[in-house]
Order: C-alpha cells, then structure tokens, then sequence
C-alpha cells in the first residue's frame, strides 16, 4: 500500500492558492535582483504593517538557514545561546547554528509542552561566565512550540525580559507563527516586548519555500546583504521568496488558513482514540501510542511518526480537509 503523507508534516502539503497566484503575477516582466525589486518591498511592506513596527525585512528559502543566521547575528563564536532543549535549533538542524556562527553553542533547558520554564531561564541566566565554558548571549524562543502549544503573550514576554535585562539578544522561532497568531496571539506584541530577530514561517503557514527574517534592532543593518551573501542564502531572483508573502498577507490568508489548519487539528482530536499528551492548541496532535500500533496504522498507508519525548505526532495544515480527518479517524480506531 502506498504511503499517504497527509499528516506527517504541514511541509508535505502544496502552496496555497493565493501564494501561488501572487507568484504568476510576480512572474510578469523583468525585476532587479537580490532584494532590490518591487516584489520584495512591497512584501516588506505588508510585514511591516502586520507587525506594526519598523523594522528591516529580508527572505530566505529555509527555515534552518534563517534561524542559524539569526543566532549569528546575536552571538560570537566562543558564546552560546539558551533555547528549549527540544527547540528546532536543538534538534532537528544538524548543527546548522554552530555552522553558520562558526561555532556558537546551545543550551538547552526544560519545559513541559516546549514551553520554556522561567525558573530555569532565571538559573540559566545567573551562571557565572568561566574561561572554560561558553556563556550565553542571546535566547532563541519558539511560537508556536514543537509540542503546538502557543505561549500567551505575557508568558512570552516574561521570558524575553530578564533576557533583555541581561543584555542579551533575543530570537523567536516563528515557523508555526500563524498558527499561534489563529491562536489569539497577538502579532503586533513581539516587537513592543523586545525581540530582535523574527523569523516569520511561510513555508509551513502554506507557501512555496520562503522564510522572512525581521530584524527588530536596526544595528543589524549595517552590511546585511553581504552577510546573507556570505552565508549562501541571498537569491538572485529574490522576488520569487517575496511575492508569496503579498498572496498571504494583502487576503489574510496567512492567518486564516492557519485558523482553518488549527481546526483540523482540534476535530481530529475530537476523534482520536489515544491519549494526548499535550494541549492541542495550534495544529499538532502527539498521542500515546505503543509500536505495534503505530505500524498497524503504517500498514494501512498512514505514515506517522513518533516524535521527540517518544509521542506520536499528527499535524494538520491549510490544505487538510474535514474528510481526511474523518477518514483517519476511522484508520486510528481500528489499529486501536
């Protein structure tokens, strides 16, 4: 049986419509390259606004990219950056920040859901600097979390600011954004609580390949294309990254199709007949299920897989219809 990828990721779905028309319409005619088009400042634009704040706006084709060049910006070499200790960066990058920054270390702390613990930043924070250990510079914080639970934005600003108090620089991993945003998080919050660097999801919100990177602090400007040049990541075509966010942000679409993926994800847990072992509150399911039972689901064509505290996992995007959910419900209640 052919495997069906429908809930393995909300990477495995297509683009969007409205992404996917923006780029027709970006596609028209000739534009300057590597940033410097009208695509890209309109698109800028558009963040711009969303985010209610004044800010520098450049786009790169990968999550991982952007994020280990977001961590350069914010630390050297022979320092290190605090983030959940199954936060992306942590787990599933490959070394990418250490790579990107030349060697800048990572420091992983508890929390449940992937929600950091304050009490642990606070410890995290107070550690002595020492010749033999690479002190911390900046904090990397995730919203949506890998676990699909949405930080409030008071939580969230509680984190930021002993951060900040410190000195510190400050990240927020925001490959899921929309979906916190259709959560009730407020986008135009991250600005006003200090963050310096966002790297606002597209390619997982539902649009071809691209990530916005917002640079908050403007000391950041100075020589930026050359850096994204260094790191490989500036694209020559560079309208290509940018028109999808036009199609997602001038309909509302990033938004709402988050929305709509959120409410898959809250059906299918309506119908799920294994214990979830976190709220679902953005678009991710994680069951308790023992490995038979997973490869009975396998072998009926549903791949799955267990994830990172050994859940299985289950993530609904824009494109999941109320269909495949029922039709998966079906399959779980009878491996279970």
């Amino acid at each position: 049986m052919a495997a069906r990828y429908d809930f393995a990721s909300d990477n495995v779905a297509g683009a969007m419509p409205e992404v996917m028309e923006a780029l027709i319409a970006a596609n028209a005619g000739t534009a300057s390259g590597y940033g410097s088009d009208h695509v890209s400042a309109r698109a800028a634009d558009l963040i711009r606004e969303a985010l209610d704040a004044d800010a520098v706006v450049k786009f790169l084709p990968s999550g991982t990219a952007a994020n280990a060049f977001a961590l350069g910006c914010l630390a050297q070499p022979h320092e290190a950056v605090i983030a959940h200790e199954h936060a992306h960066i942590c787990t599933d990058e490959t070394g990418a920040p250490g790579f990107f920054t030349h060697g800048v270390g990572l420091i992983g702390l508890p929390g449940a859901s992937g929600k950091m613990e304050l009490a642990a930043l606070q410890a995290a924070l107070a550690e002595p600097d020492v010749s033999y250990r690479q002190p911390a510079a900046a904090l990397s914080l995730t919203q949506a979390t890998e676990y699909g639970t949405v930080y409030s934005g008071g939580t969230l600003a509680a984190l930021v600011a002993p951060a900040k108090a410190k000195g510190y620089g400050v990240h927020l991993d925001g490959a899921r954004l929309a979906n916190a945003v259709a959560a009730g998080f407020d986008l135009k919050s991250v600005a006003k609580m200090g963050v310096d660097i966002l790297v606002m999801g597209g390619t997982k919100a539902g649009s071809t390949p691209t990530e916005a990177v917002v640079f908050f602090d403007k000391r950041f400007e100075r020589r930026l294309e050359a850096r994204i040049k260094h790191s490989g990541q500036l694209i020559s075509k560079g309208r290509y990254l940018a028109a999808p966010w036009i199609g997602m942000l001038e309909s509302g679409a990033w938004a709402d199709r988050a929305a709509h993926a959120n409410a898959m994800a809250k059906k299918l847990a309506a119908l799920m007949p294994f214990p979830l072992l976190h709220p679902v509150e953005a678009n991710g399911l994680f069951v308790q299920m023992d490995e038979p039972t997973l490869q009975r689901l396998q072998a009926k064509g549903w791949f799955v897989y267990r994830f990172l505290d050994g859940s299985v996992r289950f993530m609904c995007s824009w494109a999941t219809t109320p269909e495949m959910v029922e039709e998966l419900g079906e399959a779980l209640k009878a491996v279970a």
